[in-house]
């Protein structure tokens, strides 16, 4: 297996990292247009003569392709924002090796009924395209990160394993996390986190199939795991509620993530003062977006990591019925301590969180044990293998049982 990554920012580089300590592949390349971060990524493995670097822009297709067939490429890893998620897929597409991202291709909100009806809904695109991956014989994986992907995978995993009947698959994420001398420092990139957090939230219903609400919706106290504790979670457009109904029977397939009302309200106000729109503004002859503008005024996340204190945690709440058929919840999930995550790999929590789920995916593609063709989520393959490997990476999940819903 020879694997380029594409994006050398906070996500690839923790995800170079966590592949240094494993076997699986031949070569990997980590990519990025701008090559300090590439250095960068290359200098925690520095003398191990699996890994090279390169540059390349990811919004070019045939850059891509020439990159993927120079470097003998089998696999690719999408590292970067949303934004490049088509024309990497298609590139791999053309070039015919395999795929896999974090994020799927963007959502438009529905023209005249946003907060009712859904318009172009998140992977789209890459669905639309599955028929000629599968006729190809070539494998896209997408949305396998930690969300959406672990808590895919801890929905089907809980179909397969622990119910017989599921009401509700809600994925809930949740963190007490603090960053040392910043006010407002996002953990994940702000141009994603505007993304998904602005546009209308998707939910999922049998029946209905899927509809949108007004963002920061339905809010509910969730109590996470490990001494997080209680934390107001509000519907997010993600990528779960698109891709879980397709795998796993569920009644019903949510969302909410745990943002705080002081993170709501600094992205109410960006929004009303349109810095969160992403079409080029004219500024003294300069067309920029206002919404790159906005990221490149906050602290890069890759960099936050010996700021960043306690715990994260993205895990999927299940109600239903068990496989005896009485009432039964469960939260399953997985806690990152960001002090743990700095001094073990050198990134902080919520990147690592995410990278160590593409890896785990790239080496059961390695080794056999997944296999499969077209467009495929997460919760298309078996769980289990997936979370014996997370143990052995030294990166352990649990299971909460919850109150038993009444029925």
């Amino acid at each position: 297996m020879r694997i380029l990554v594409v994006g050398a920012g906070g996500v690839g580089t923790a995800a170079v990292a966590i592949a240094a300590r494993r076997d699986f592949f031949d070569h990997l390349v980590v990519a990025d247009y701008d090559p300090v971060r590439v250095e960068h990524a290359l200098a925690q493995v520095a003398g191990d003569a699996r890994f090279s670097g390169a540059r390349v822009d990811a919004s070019n297709v045939n850059a891509l392709v020439a990159l993927i067939r120079e470097q003998g490429i089998t696999h690719v890893l999408n590292a970067v924002d949303p934004r490049f998620v088509m024309p990497i897929f298609d590139a791999c597409g053309i070039a015919g090796v395999s795929y896999m991202d974090m994020a799927m291709s963007l959502s438009h909100p529905h023209p005249e009924r946003p907060y009712e009806e859904t318009g172009e809904k998140l992977g789209d695109r890459q669905f639309a395209k599955a028929g000629e991956w599968e006729a190809a014989g070539r494998l896209a994986l997408v949305g396998l990160g930690v969300e959406p992907g672990l808590s895919d995978i801890f929905a089907r995993y809980a179909q397969d394993e622990l119910f017989g009947e599921i009401h509700e698959a809600g994925v809930r994420d949740g963190a007490n996390l603090v960053v040392d001398g910043y006010e407002f420092a996002p953990s994940f990139s702000i141009w994603t986190t505007i993304e998904e957090c602005l546009n209308p939230p998707v939910i999922w219903e049998e029946g209905r199939g899927w509809y949108t609400t007004a963002p920061f919706s339905e809010p509910e106290v969730f109590d996470f795991p490990e001494g997080i504790g209680p934390v107001e979670c509000v519907n997010v457009e993600h990528e779960e509620v698109l891709l879980i109904p397709r795998w796993v029977k569920a009644r019903r397939v949510t969302f909410k993530y745990g943002l705080g009302d002081e993170f709501i309200n600094v992205l109410k106000v960006l929004h009303t003062l349109g810095l969160d729109r992403t079409d080029p503004v004219a500024v003294r002859g300069a067309a920029v977006s206002p919404r790159d503008v906005v990221a490149a005024c906050l602290p890069d996340p890759a960099g936050l990591g010996d700021r960043m204190h306690d715990k994260t945690c993205a895990g999927t709440w299940v109600t239903g019925r068990g496989k005896d058929g009485a009432p039964r919840a469960v939260y399953l999930y997985h806690v990152v301590d960001s002090d743990w995550s700095w001094k073990e790999y050198g990134s902080q929590a919520v990147v690592w969180q995410t990278a160590i789920n593409p890896v785990i995916g790239l080496e059961l593609l390695a080794h056999g044990t997944w296999s499969g063709t077209g467009v495929l989520g997460p919760e298309a393959f078996e769980p289990k293998p997936f979370l014996d490997m997370l143990q052995e990476y030294g990166a352990p999940w649990g299971m909460r049982e919850e109150s038993a819903p009444v029925l």
